[in-house]
């Protein structure tokens, strides 16, 4: 995973932690201070593409209940929650009810996920395992916590920690996670499910988001592919009866 380093500069004299809009702006940090990114690689292939079927996914299919359905999904961005602190770098992330970045997404401000921007931590964390030393049900799984994460999700596909390949975790009133007995994260409206299938050219066992019923949000190529589907069924349906979908005459 990209590590995302705060510049020393930025340990002194910065301003508190406070929600956004609410902070002067001659009291926001100096952004270019930040290090929002330092070139390195994610841990591998699939775990690239893993980030991005999740973000596909939701925003290609996923229909939020109720008036706002404005949220943010980011894949290996830089979670910033204090200007004193290094930022955590999430595999995946997830904040419901705030605005997307608009306009100049090369301004220090848009490149992380600023929990004073947004104002809020995000609703869900997910993090995947591709080895024992990233710490995630140990030293991540008590940071996101203290921050106020919603829901923490461990996607595990080999199983190097040896406690499950999908763990998931709510904030309690405490302060402190508790695993769910299932994957279903009842204040987003959305589950997550283990899947063995093909995306973008890869075969593996993927983590997926579903509906309480199970169905899988689709990605946008999927949803491409169903509507092909159905326009070929009812083409064909057509033609059996007599009628050229071409121009709706009947067909010798």
């Amino acid at each position: 995973m990209a590590t995302v380093l705060i510049k020393p500069e930025l340990q002194a004299g910065a301003a508190t932690q406070q929600p956004h809009p609410s902070i002067p702006p001659e009291h926001l940090p100096d952004y270019d201070a930040f290090v929002t990114e330092d070139d390195q690689p994610v841990d591998n292939m699939i775990s690239e593409r893993q980030m991005r079927l999740l973000a596909d996914a939701l925003y290609a299919s996923w229909q939020r209940p109720g008036e706002d359905k404005r949220f943010v999904a980011f894949a290996n961005v830089g979670l910033f929650y204090s200007v004193y602190s290094p930022p955590l770098v999430p595999d995946f992330l997830l904040s419901l009810d705030v605005d997307p970045p608009t306009g100049n997404l090369m301004e220090k401000r848009k490149r992380s996920y600023f929990i004073w921007e947004y104002g809020k931590p995000p609703d869900v964390v997910i993090e995947i395992v591709s080895n024992r030393e990233g710490g995630e049900d140990t030293t991540k799984l008590g940071a996101y916590a203290r921050i106020g994460v919603t829901y923490y999700v461990i996607f595990d596909p080999e199983e190097a920690l040896q406690a499950g390949v999908l763990r998931a975790y709510e904030l309690s009133s405490r302060r402190r996670y508790e695993m769910l007995t299932e994957p279903w994260l009842s204040a987003v409206g959305l589950g997550l499910t283990l899947w063995e299938g093909v995306y973008q050219d890869v075969s593996a066992r993927w983590l997926r988001w579903c509906d309480r019923q199970g169905n899988l949000l689709l990605t946008g190529a999927e949803r491409a592919e169903r509507a092909e589907a159905r326009i070929q069924r009812l083409t064909a349906q057509l033609r059996a009866a007599g009628i050229e979908p071409a121009n709706g005459e009947p067909h010798d």
